[in-house]
C-alpha cells in the first residue's frame, strides 16, 4: 500500500512538531512549511493526500492557500487550523473550499478522526454519472445538481439544501453522504417538526438514567447515534428558538452534553439540513437565529422544482411505475398518450412526491394495464390530495358496509389523517373479504375495484398473508 503524505503549514514550531509526530504515528509522511511562499513551492513539486494549514501566517493567510488548492489541486483535502472560538474564520475557509477545520489547542483524538476522514476523501475517485446517485433525470438542472453533490461529498462543510416540499431534498442529502468518506457510517435523518418540544433535547443529545421523570435508563441521542456519519436535519426551520441555541453550541463545539450528564461528549458528525421555508425570511422575522443560519448555511444547494425540469417527467414516471409494479410482482402498466400529455403540462405543486402519489393512485384504481388521462384525476388533485383520499374512503365504506360513519369523531382518535385513513381502509377490506369468504376476486367485485387494486392494497397494508 502506497504511503500517504501530508503537508503541514504553520509558523509555530511546537504546533508543527505536534502535528508531525501525530501523523507519523499514523504512518503518514509529512512535509512542513512555515509560510505561504514555501508552501506553494512544496505544492508545486510534490503530491499530497492531505494539507493542514494555519490561518495566520507571516506572509499571508491560510485562506489564500485554500483557494489556490481548490483551483489547482481540487482532489486535495485541506483542513484549516483556527484559534479557539474563531468560528467565523472557519466558516469563511469552508466556503472557500476547505475540507474541515480544527481549533487550537489541537485535540489529538479529533485530529486523528479528521485526518482519517480526509485521507479517505482523497482516495475517492470520480464515477460515471449514472452510477453516482439514485437521483433520476437528464435535465441540465439534474446534471448540475449531481455535479454539485459529487463536489460537496468530498467536503465536511455543513450544507443547507433548499427546495420546495417533495422535490427530493432528503435524497440529495443521502447522496452527499453515500458519495463521501462517511458512506460506511450511519446516515440519520430527523424531521425537526415531528419531535415534541419537551423531548427534543433528549432526542438530540440523549439523557442519563434518572435525569427526569420517566428516564428509566440511559438514552443515546441522535448526535451519538450518527457518530462518524451524517446527521440530516429536515425542516430545520421548525426548531424552537431555545433548541436552536443548544444546537448551535453542539455544532460549534463538536460536542454534546446529555440531559443529566456532568461532562460533554465529543462528537464527529457531518451536518446537513433542509427546509421548504425561506430561512433568510425566517431570520428576518425573528423565528430563526441568525448565528445558527450562518453556521448551517456554509454552502447552499438548491433543488429545482419538477415544473422547472419537465423533460424529466417521462423518465421519472417510467421509473416510479416500474417500482410500484415490482413491489407487488405485477407487470408495469403503460401510460396512454393523453395521460402522458396531461402529466407533461401539469404544474406539480407537490413535485416528485406528488407525481409518485398520482401514479400510485392511478396504478391502484385503473381497470386495465393502461393508465388513461381520467385515471390520473389531476383536477381533483389540484384541490387536495387528502380530501380526495378521504372522499374515496368514505364512498368505499358506504358501498362495502351500507352504513354511515361519523368520520370527524373517529378521526380525532388518531395522530394523523393518514393513520386514520389506513385504519378505515383495513376495516373495509377485512369486512369485504369476510363477506366474500376470503375469495379475493369476489371481494374486489363487491368493492367495485379491480383484482389488481385489491391485491395492491392488501400488500400495502400488510394484509396479503391474512
Amino acid at each position: 500500500m502506497t504511503a500517504k503524505r501530508a503537508l503541514i503549514i504553520d509558523d509555530e514550531p511546537d504546533i508543527r512538531e505536534l502535528l508531525e509526530i501525530t501523523l507519523g504515528r499514523m504512518q503518514i509522511h509529512t512535509d512542513s512549511a512555515a509560510s505561504v511562499a514555501s508552501a506553494k513551492q512544496l505544492l508545486m513539486h510534490n503530491h499530497y493526500d492531505l494539507c493542514l494549514t494555519d490561518m495566520r501566517l507571516p506572509d499571508g493567510n491560510g485562506l489564500e492557500l485554500v483557494e489556490l488548492i481548490q483551483q489547482q489541486h481540487p482532489q486535495l483535502p485541506v483542513a484549516v487550523i483556527t484559534a479557539h472560538g474563531s468560528i467565523d474564520t472557519a466558516i469563511e475557509s469552508m466556503k472557500a473550499g476547505a475540507f474541515d477545520f480544527i481549533s487550537k489547542p489541537v485535540d489529538l483524538p479529533t485530529l486523528r478522526k479528521l485526518v482519517n476522514t480526509a485521507i479517505e476523501s482523497s482516495q475517492l475517485r470520480p464515477q460515471p454519472l449514472h452510477k453516482v446517485t439514485p437521483i433520476i433525470g437528464e435535465s441540465k438542472a439534474i446534471h448540475d445538481l449531481i455535479r454539485s453533490i459529487e463536489k460537496l461529498a468530498r467536503s465536511q462543510a455543513p450544507v443547507y439544501i433548499s427546495g420546495e416540499s417533495g422535490s427530493g431534498k432528503e435524497l440529495v442529502a443521502h447522496s452527499i453522504h453515500d458519495l463521501g468518506p462517511r458512506a460506511s457510517k450511519p446516515f440519520i435523518a430527523v424531521n425537526c417538526g415531528a419531535i415534541p418540544r419537551e423531548l427534543m433535547e433528549s432526542e438530540f443529545f440523549g439523557h442519563k438514567k434518572g435525569s427526569f421523570t420517566g428516564a428509566h435508563q440511559d438514552k443515546t441521542g441522535l448526535f451519538q447515534a450518527a457518530e462518524g456519519g451524517t446527521l440530516f436535519f429536515d425542516e430545520v426551520a421548525d426548531l424552537p428558538l431555545d433548541m436552536q441555541v443548544k444546537l448551535l453550541r453542539a455544532i460549534q463545539e463538536k460536542s454534546v452534553r446529555p440531559v443529566g450528564a456532568a461532562e460533554e461528549i465529543a462528537t464527529d458528525v457531518r451536518i446537513l439540513c433542509a427546509t421548504h421555508k425561506n430561512l433568510e425570511f425566517e431570520v428576518n422575522e425573528g423565528r430563526f437565529r441568525q448565528d445558527l443560519f450562518y453556521r448551517l448555511n456554509v454552502i447552499q444547494l438548491a433543488v429545482a422544482p419538477l415544473r422547472e425540469r419537465r423533460e424529466d417527467i417521462a423518465l421519472l414516471t417510467h421509473h416510479l411505475l416500474q417500482k410500484l409494479a415490482s413491489d407487488i410482482g405485477l407487470p408495469p402498466p403503460q401510460l396512454s398518450a393523453d395521460a402522458q400529455k396531461l402529466l407533461a403540462h401539469y404544474h406539480f405543486p407537490g413535485n416528485v412526491r406528488e407525481l409518485e402519489n398520482i401514479l400510485e393512485r392511478a396504478f391502484t384504481l385503473c381497470e386495465s394495464n393502461l393508465i388513461d388521462a381520467q385515471d390520473l384525476q389531476l383536477r381533483d388533485q389540484e384541490n387536495s390530495t387528502h380530501s380526495q383520499e378521504k372522499t374515496y374512503s368514505q364512498k368505499t365504506t358506504l358501498r362495502a358496509t351500507g352504513q354511515t360513519v361519523d368520520y370527524p369523531a373517529r378521526c380525532a382518535e388518531y395522530s394523523s389523517l393518514d393513520e386514520y385513513l389506513q385504519d378505515v381502509e383495513k376495516e373495509i377490506l377485512c369486512h369485504a373479504l369476510e363477506q366474500a369468504k376470503w375469495n379475493k376476486t369476489l371481494a374486489a367485485k363487491h368493492l367495485g375495484i379491480t383484482f389488481r387494486s385489491l391485491r395492491y392494497r392488501l400488500q400495502k397494508l400488510g394484509l396479503d398473508d391474512e
